[in-house]
């Protein structure tokens, strides 16, 4: 009798749990996160993707692709929500491929990501260089010359990312064409060789962003320092986007935000999921300490999944409300 007591309760509990689950508002409904090549996007899109599989859904190991192919993928229902939607700095790519109509973006997952370009504290110090524009005196400008061909050498950024477009507009903008020369391709790679000159006692010029682990590197005030522009000048839909920041100062690009888009039918169909993509917040910090760590040596998926669990226990009532927020979206 027993035994039969102790099935009995077992089978009752197993079915309580498939009730439960079978009660979650993603049951059965697969998940296609995208994000671009830049592995340290991968803490930020899988921090949603544990979200989502509380609630039921089965996620996908996010794809990586160019910006511009994953907001046609999310735009075409191919993909499902990226969580690395800039604005502004991804404003044309986002209206290319159908903007409100097709896009579900509510929320602010993100808040204060920052760009600009710097230079070597050293040289800054040096020969007293605070703006960009101050680049158009020539002698200034082969300071920075690691080629030979008396221009500038600046790191750029990557084709389709969107900050190339910014980048190119503004070397025209300040008159910087005949003494800069802004060089785009794979980032990782030319920030190697930026470093590798920096520690060489070598001038360095570059553009970066944050987050990311560039400036724990080379450290802003300690360093390097970053470059004023002498006006605010944007292309495209930033076009007459005042850069200006509130005390005044002006390094070229806003203070951009971060946010989880996803395809906007999907999003409507799901609508305990479109309530986490908008309630979801994830300080800049946490992903800047994050960054650091791959790049000390802990980038494998291993890790980063270790990073996120970590993440989610440190603030796991925080999650638990988003979960529960999510839930109370279809009751």
């Amino acid at each position: 009798m027993r035994t039969c007591a102790i099935l009995a309760a077992a089978l009752t509990t197993l079915a309580a749990a498939q009730v439960s689950a079978a009660d979650l508002p993603g049951t059965g409904i697969t998940v296609k996160p995208v994000q671009s090549t830049i592995s340290e996007e991968a803490f930020q899109t899988l921090l949603v993707s544990r979200a989502l599989e509380q609630l039921g859904y089965r996620v996908e190991k996010p794809s990586e692709v160019d910006y511009n192919v994953g907001y046609t993928s999310l735009a075409s229902g191919d993909a499902t929500f990226t969580a690395v939607n800039w604005q502004p700095l991804h404003d044309d790519m986002y209206n290319a491929a159908g903007g409100d109509k097709v896009f579900y973006r509510q929320g602010t997952y993100v808040s204060g990501a920052a760009q600009g370009y710097l230079i070597d504290k050293k040289t800054a110090e040096k020969y007293h260089i605070t703006r960009l524009d101050q680049l158009q005196d020539k002698k200034l400008a082969a300071l920075f010359d690691a080629n030979g061909d008396g221009k500038a050498d600046m790191t750029g950024c990557a084709p389709g990312w969107g900050c190339e477009t910014v980048i190119l507009h503004q070397n025209n903008a300040f008159g910087l064409s005949q003494t800069v020369e802004p060089n785009m391709g794979n980032y990782p790679a030319m920030m190697a060789d930026t470093i590798a000159r920096y520690k060489q006692g070598k001038p360095i010029l570059y553009y970066t962003w944050t987050p990311y682990w560039i400036s724990d590197v080379l450290v802003p005030g300690k360093d390097v320092v970053w470059l004023q522009v002498p006006f605010s000048s944007m292309p495209g839909a930033q076009k007459g986007v005042d850069t200006r920041l509130p005390g005044g100062a002006n390094y070229g690009f806003p203070v951009n935000t971060m946010h989880i888009v996803a395809n906007k039918a999907w999003a409507e169909k799901n609508p305990a999921a479109a309530r986490l993509f908008a309630e979801m917040k994830l300080p800049i910090a946490d992903i800047n300490a994050q960054n650091a760590r791959m790049h000390q040596g802990h980038s494998s998926e291993q890790a980063i999944n270790a990073h996120v669990d970590g993440w989610i226990k440190a603030h796991q009532a925080l999650f638990n409300k988003w979960i529960e927020d999510a839930k109370s979206a279809v009751q």
